[in-house]
């Protein structure tokens, strides 16, 4: 049976200084000033547009993260205006996780101590490598004195917790390399690590010009020597690329990766909603670019899509399998509305193939299993 999920907000900022050679999110180089004031506008117009059409006005908000793009761009008038329009919108918790996204670069310490003021409890800094030549070759306009800068402003600033933002993999990078970074983000305490592989994306300038990046060998031996490393500093990893201190995690995260609900509101966001009373789960997605979106003669909602029940047991296992904790069976029956039956044999072929294992009625994905996602995954096409 079909229940309601938890709900989280995201929100898209998408204006950034310049287009990294590797991003293919939807992400704008600034031209002038950001237009924040009719942009916050339209965000609220989004959120209450929402609201109205899937009947959410009761529903609590779990999580709430400001992405982009960079949102650490907006004045904190504008983003104190705009977490007040929320607050109003939804009951919560008065410690809320609220994330938001900053680059180092584009921060000062009275910039951070207002965010904090009007209501971020967390921040997450884009900070990528520690080497210089390293960002140079990402296209980021920071520099490694200013990404550990960030850090200690995000300590001093009254945050509950910060998380660091760092990529492996990179071009002509070794595992030396890889694991100085690693240790410089450690020795700066955050409380959570983003530790994630460069990967090549379609429609981006690396793409096109592709960089040289390490061979596969090399590859395996810094995610090895990496997550040992990362478990010896006390950071438990608890989704394939996030590794947090204790009782660090990011709620809002894992309720993406638990197959729970979110609004996604601003420029190409993209939302997914459980409507249980009519057994439906819709996903959703904005108006793309920020001219169209600000047009105010239009609509924000480019694309409303109800998932058709075939595709529910891939979106569920392509989210709660990133995780290292197990899954319940009662949990995807309430989160899909379908049977665990359904999935049953395949289920068991994991685990003949020693990628999941079962206590009980819980599943769990091993360390092969974690290897081999995409195979893991690919069972449940």
């Amino acid at each position: 049976m079909l229940i309601e999920q938890p709900l989280s907000l995201y929100i898209h900022i998408p204006w950034c200084v310049e287009k990294c050679p590797y991003c293919d999110f939807n992400s704008h180089a600034l031209k002038g000033s950001i237009p924040e004031h009719d942009y916050v506008n339209e965000l609220i117009k989004d959120l209450d547009n929402d609201i109205a059409k899937f009947n959410l006005s009761k529903r609590k908000l779990h999580t709430v993260f400001i992405g982009g793009g960079t949102p650490s761009l907006l004045s904190v008038s504008a983003l104190s205006r705009l977490l007040t329009e929320v607050s109003k919108r939804f009951e919560h918790d008065s410690d809320i996780e609220i994330t938001l996204e900053a680059n180092p670069g584009t921060i000062e310490a009275e910039k951070f101590k207002g965010f904090f003021a009007a209501g971020v409890s967390r921040l997450s800094i884009g900070v990528q490598s520690f080497a210089s030549d390293k960002l140079i070759k990402l296209g980021r306009i920071h520099d490694s004195e200013q990404a550990k800068n960030a850090a200690l402003l995000a300590q001093s600033c009254g945050v509950d917790s910060f998380n660091l933002d760092l990529m492996h993999g990179l071009p002509d990078q070794n595992v030396e390399n890889a694991l100085d970074d690693l240790k410089t983000a450690i020795s700066l305490r955050p409380s959570h690590i983003s530790w994630y592989q460069l990967t090549i994306e379609p429609n981006t300038i690396f793409h096109s010009k592709p960089p040289t990046l390490p061979v596969d060998d090399t590859l395996w031996e810094i995610q090895d020597q990496g997550i040992a490393l990362l478990n010896q500093a006390g950071y438990q990893q608890y989704e394939i690329s996030a590794f947090s201190q204790t009782d660090m995690q990011c709620q809002h995260n894992i309720n993406y990766w638990r197959f729970g609900d979110y609004l996604g509101i601003g420029c190409g966001a993209h939302g997914k909603i459980t409507d249980a009373v009519n057994n439906r789960i819709y996903r959703t997605v904005k108006v793309k670019h920020p001219k169209g979106y600000l047009d105010t003669s239009r609509e924000h909602l480019d694309h409303l899509n109800l998932v058709d029940q075939a595709e529910l047991p891939f979106e569920y296992m392509m989210n709660q399998l990133r995780l290292f904790r197990p899954f319940d069976e009662t949990h995807y029956q309430q989160a899909t509305g379908l049977p665990i039956s359904g999935i049953l044999d395949k289920l068991k072929q994991a685990q003949d193939k020693h990628l999941l294992i079962k206590h009980n009625h819980q599943w769990q994905v091993t360390r092969q299993g974690h290897r081999y996602l995409n195979d893991l995954l690919t069972l449940f096409l």
